[in-house]
């Protein structure tokens, strides 16, 4: 039985360094514990972080963030001691505080956590540096490589955010199946609420936005294969433009590359640094969202699109059918014409395949990710 006596402990990296994706999973997950259990959540992290995504989590009686004894002012020794305590120094913490359970929420557990008698969860959100090592550093893949088997051989739960995940860990790693859990990341509802008609307005003027246009948003990378829907855009309407969204990389330039040598850069807009408030805008005023994504753990941009009215061609391959259910469209990473294809098809569809996909994507809706994880934790601390 988890209450006030019990002390969980987590990987707070991420919660104070991450805007996004494993940073905005673990700020909600917190939050989400925080007002479900009276156990103590000891949020133990390498450095103070941004103030800002701290200040994310809310204040209350049972969560206090922990930080290593060697903060100081030398950066470069702070950083290579922030990493060896989190890799293992971070064990004999969570002893000195009476840590009952220790939850890795980046895919990641410290050296020595079995031993110290410790339980332990951790979520995974993707092997992409597995299945896909191209987009990676070769060095990278390795660190990241040892760090996947050294947690497998410490944790004695998983978690993973989508079936797609489960079955790769269990492709590149060995690992009770019985004791991996599929836990969807929660999704909530604002980007379903209405959007007021000068909102709208001001989105379009402060960021230019075409009359029409079909949405990417994430990271411009090469996995997240933009440049597929930019060889898409010859073969669709002149007046449907292309807006991508997200964090430029070297990457962006081949995107603008292919668009140039298609004759398409007029019809194509880059967009960085949106603020927050204005998200819900930009996909309002979409006519379609593309996402040909190579690989992915997830797609919460997917179902992002869907509670915003858009309907969704993804690609084939990976986790995208999972996040976009059956009524959003999917095409082969490799198939300009039959995304083109898509995107016309799903527009002139859209009010029937956003009913449909709407339904669909409740089941990530506030679905109680904390009680499925609260659960976790009381079944594995009663084994113990």
């Amino acid at each position: 039985m988890i209450d006030r006596n019990t002390i969980i402990g987590f990987d707070a990296k991420r919660i104070v360094s991450n805007n996004t994706g494993l940073g905005s999973y673990s700020r909600t997950l917190v939050n989400d514990l925080a007002a479900a259990t009276e156990a103590r959540l000891l949020l133990f992290a390498p450095t103070s972080g941004n103030t800002e995504l701290r200040r994310q989590i809310a204040e209350r009686e049972n969560v206090e963030f922990v930080y290593p004894h060697y903060l100081f002012d030398n950066r470069l020794w702070h950083k290579l001691a922030g990493s060896r305590w989190r890799s293992a120094g971070m064990v004999d913490d969570l002893t000195k505080h009476n840590v009952a359970l220790f939850h890795g929420l980046s895919g990641e557990l410290p050296k020595g956590l079995k031993a110290s008698g410790t339980a332990s969860v951790v979520t995974i959100h993707d092997l992409i540096f597995l299945r896909h090592p191209e987009f990676y550093n070769p060095i990278d893949v390795a660190i990241y490589r040892r760090k996947f088997l050294r947690t497998l051989a410490e944790a004695d739960r998983i978690i993973a955010i989508s079936e797609c995940t489960k079955r790769d860990i269990l492709h590149y790693g060995e690992f009770a199946e019985d004791k991996i859990s599929v836990i969807y990341q929660s999704c909530g509802t604002r980007f379903g609420a209405p959007v007021p008609k000068d909102e709208l307005q001001e989105a379009a003027r402060r960021y230019h936005l075409p009359e029409h246009y079909m949405l990417c948003v994430g990271t411009i990378e090469e996995r997240k294969n933009a440049a597929l829907a930019v060889k898409a855009l010859p073969l669709l309407p002149r007046e449907l433009h292309l807006v991508v969204l997200g964090r430029p990389t070297k990457y962006k330039k081949v995107v603008k590359n292919e668009a140039m040598r298609l004759g398409v850069a007029d019809r194509l807009h880059f967009l960085h640094g949106v603020a927050n408030d204005h998200l819900a805008a930009i996909y309002r005023k979409a006519d379609c969202f593309v996402y040909p994504s190579r690989y992915e753990g997830f797609g919460i941009p997917i179902i992002e699109a869907i509670q915003s009215g858009l309907p969704v061609v993804a690609a084939t391959g990976s986790c995208l059918e999972e996040a976009g259910g059956p009524d959003s469209l999917y095409v082969s990473p490799d198939d300009a014409e039959a995304l083109a294809a898509a995107v016309v098809r799903s527009i002139d569809e859209r009010q029937m395949r956003v009913e449909r996909s709407r339904n669909y994507v409740k089941r990530f809706e506030n679905t109680g990710v904390a009680r499925q994880v609260l659960g976790i934790y009381e079944d594995l601390l009663s084994r113990k």
